[in-house]
């Protein structure tokens, strides 16, 4: 009965990461062109996105703490809720930029605690042996959302259907909210006594100071992650100005790397054993930036549908080893206010990557920006592996406290 109840939580926890995952990004799809539309304004289609992810950025810590204090289930249905009602309202509000801009802000505040409770729910659903394979689903789910929710965005606002959109986005939270109701699985919360916040800032630094795989291996991916996502930016000017391919290449490049995702993600980094999550989120890291120089230096489709595909697949088992590494390393009292902490620095890394882009990519090119943000991560990814193999082998034991279970 136990194992039917948890097969049960897993695949609740899946479809509503996939269908959050869909809904936000039918809902930036609908923002960017609604307000490009209104305003004209680059800066204030830019603002939206600043609003929507710069809280996740600036409330990391908090939202961890949250995230740890609290009964997981309830929170995220609680969250879930609110930002429905966030949705709603600016379905009501597509004439007003300020009270759009309010309103992002404030989803981006729900997303910076749903995120690291979903992530700390998948133990307690899936169990402790089988936190890789959870994260493999879960993510895979992820990304058929990212792939799914721009087409739709796309289409509802070729429709006149911007509002429509909205509401149906408001109505995929409150699926998220159903699906959290329907959970079996529960993570008591964590409780602080005087001066705790003090001491649990000294504990998350110590996991990493002892647990110097982690420490590398979450370095070297916010470090990558400054480089990567400026492929963002190159990726469409590569596909149409450098292999001529036009928009329909460009779709087809970013299938393949979606492709690529899944594949990896359900395919692959749940065959990785518990003892090479470092070494293998790093190797990911490399092939990922490696896809993505051989596409540059190649220059025909081919070759760039080939690391595309090469770069995607490497992605999609990076993300899942980076989670599983988390879940095996910390303990489950911190797990929220580590994949929060790493949330942040990972979307700060992201925002000063979109930027530091568009400004590469009208200095160097699309090519040369393409090739900078596939080489610099595998150099650093390499590093990483060098640093991880001189000071303890790339192979390092589980810690005591994941051994449970």
């Amino acid at each position: 009965m136990a194992s039917i109840l948890r097969i049960r939580d897993v695949r609740l926890i899946v479809g509503a990461v996939g269908l959050s995952a869909a809904g936000d990004t039918v809902l930036w799809v609908l923002l960017a062109l609604h307000v490009g539309a209104a305003t004209g304004s680059a800066f204030a289609t830019s603002a939206v996105f600043v609003c929507l992810w710069g809280p996740v950025v600036v409330l990391g810590g908090v939202a961890g703490r949250i995230v740890d204090r609290r009964e997981n289930r309830g929170l995220l249905i609680a969250v879930s809720l609110a930002q429905a009602a966030v949705v709603a309202g600016m379905a009501c509000a597509t004439g007003s930029l300020p009270v759009l801009l309010a309103l992002c802000a404030l989803l981006g505040a729900g997303a910076a605690v749903s995120s690291p409770a979903e992530f700390a729910l998948v133990p307690a659903a899936a169990g402790e042996d089988r936190v890789a394979e959870a994260n493999g689903h879960v993510e895979a789910a992820r990304y058929l959302g990212m792939t799914a929710g721009p087409l739709l965005g796309g289409a509802l606002a070729a429709a006149g259907l911007t509002r429509a959109g909205l509401l149906l986005d408001a109505a995929s939270f409150a699926a998220v909210a159903a699906a959290g109701m329907a959970l079996h699985a529960r993570r008591a919360p964590a409780h602080a006594g005087p001066s705790g916040e003090r001491r649990e800032r000294r504990a998350c630094l110590a996991i990493l100071r002892r647990d110097r795989a982690l420490a590398i291996t979450l370095a070297a991916a916010i470090a990558a992650l400054l480089f990567f996502t400026i492929s963002i930016t190159a990726d469409v000017f590569f596909a149409t100005e450098v292999l001529d391919a036009g928009s329909a290449g460009f779709g087809l490049l970013m299938s393949a790397w979606t492709l690529g995702m899944v594949a990896g993600a359900i395919g692959i980094a749940r065959r990785v054993p518990r003892r090479w999550l470092a070494a293998g989120a790093l190797l990911g890291i490399a092939l990922q930036g490696a896809g993505m120089l051989g596409a540059a230096v190649g220059a025909t489709m081919a070759l760039a549908l080939a690391g595309f595909l090469v770069g995607g697949a490497a992605h999609g088992v990076k993300n899942v080893l980076l989670r599983t590494l988390i879940h095996e390393s910390v303990p489950d009292a911190m797990r929220g206010r580590v994949f929060a902490s790493y949330n942040a620095a990972r979307n700060g890394a992201e925002m000063g990557a979109l930027a530091a882009g568009g400004v590469l990519v009208g200095l160097a090119g699309s090519q040369v920006a393409l090739g900078l943000a596939g080489a610099i991560p595998l150099a650093i990814a390499l590093g990483g592996l060098a640093l991880l193999a001189g000071r303890e082998g790339v192979a390092a034991p589980r810690p005591a406290y994941a051994q449970s279970g």
